[in-house]
């Protein structure tokens, strides 16, 4: 019980701490789209405007990950057993698209310049984009510890860590228009960002999609738990095992086990759970059964994973 309060007043104060952080970097990003959009109507550039608003798009994408956090925490009910953990994965997935649509966003802006290529203040852009830097820098390393383990964080890490680089991109453009005065510059850097984007996107969706679809979560090594499941003593066989996320960094699995011998059933869920656990699987439902039981439902179809 002692470990299980240690392990649940750790979880939180992790939570607390994530969320704090995220306070901040949505606070720091909001100062600095009120300065950009101040500069931006100051010198008349459409350019510092649109980065304004894309930043104001990343403010939300912040404000998401940290609603995502606190549902988290809420207690399960009658309708919601598991609580609301699973907002975290919906707000990954809803990350990943409004990179997808900030993607589209810089295409369409660069193409334009491309068409209609205006006199801009190159050193204006220039200070603006490195105070962008900072800011976006700066939180998108508050962030980076946190986004190895929890694909929300992870989301909204990439938004931060791809506005630092749209940032340096705008810095660079800017340097370069100012000695040669040639405006479309800003317009193929613009393109380069989107495909660098575009290209680190790609994984987030496709991991906050399978999540969604309660696939086995990238980081466990299924066949390997499975191996480990066949050789812990006292199994005679095994079917049934489902591994799936109630989070974006809790996982849950449920496994039936056919006993040698049903005395052993206490000291085998012992085993069976700490094994889950290292495999990091936080939730598990486990079904004890006799050999002479059935396998299981001939309709569902049975796996059983024999001991060599």
């Amino acid at each position: 019980m002692s470990h299980v309060h240690s392990h649940a007043h750790e979880h939180h104060h992790v939570i607390e701490s994530v969320s704090t952080t995220l306070i901040v970097c949505i606070l720091l990003n909001l100062l600095f789209v009120i300065v950009e959009a101040g500069i931006g109507f100051a010198y008349h550039s459409l350019g510092l405007l649109s980065d304004a608003g894309h930043n104001l798009s990343d403010v939300f994408s912040l404000l998401l990950s940290l609603f995502a956090i606190r549902m988290a925490t809420r207690k399960g009910n009658s309708h919601f057993t598991y609580g609301y953990k699973k907002s975290t994965v919906l707000v990954s997935l809803a990350n990943a698209v409004i990179l997808l649509i900030a993607v589209g966003g810089i295409l369409i802006e660069s193409i334009y310049k491309l068409k209609n290529a205006a006199p801009i203040s190159g050193e204006a852009i220039s200070w603006t984009a490195g105070v962008g830097i900072v800011i976006n820098g700066a939180t998108a390393l508050l962030l980076m510890k946190g986004q190895k383990n929890d694909l929300n964080i992870k989301g909204a890490f990439l938004h931060m860590a791809m506005d630092t680089l749209v940032s340096v991109g705008v810095v660079l453009s800017g340097i370069l228009i100012s000695f040669t005065q040639c405006y479309i510059i800003d317009a193929f850097i613009g393109m380069a960002i989107a495909l660098i984007i575009l290209v680190s996107t790609w994984k987030l969706l496709k991991e906050s999609l399978y999540l969604s679809l309660d696939a086995v979560p990238e980081q466990i090594q299924l066949e390997k738990l499975e191996t480990a499941l066949s050789q812990t003593p006292g199994i005679e066989s095994w079917h049934h095992l489902h591994v799936w996320a109630v989070s974006t960094t809790e996982n849950a699995a449920t496994l039936h086990v056919v006993l040698r011998n049903l005395s052993d059933m206490e000291t085998t869920k012992h085993q069976l759970k700490h094994l889950l656990a290292t495999y990091g699987i936080s939730h598990s439902t486990i079904e004890f059964e006799t050999s002479d039981s059935p396998c299981c439902d001939t309709a569902e179809g049975c796996y059983k994973q024999e001991i060599q």
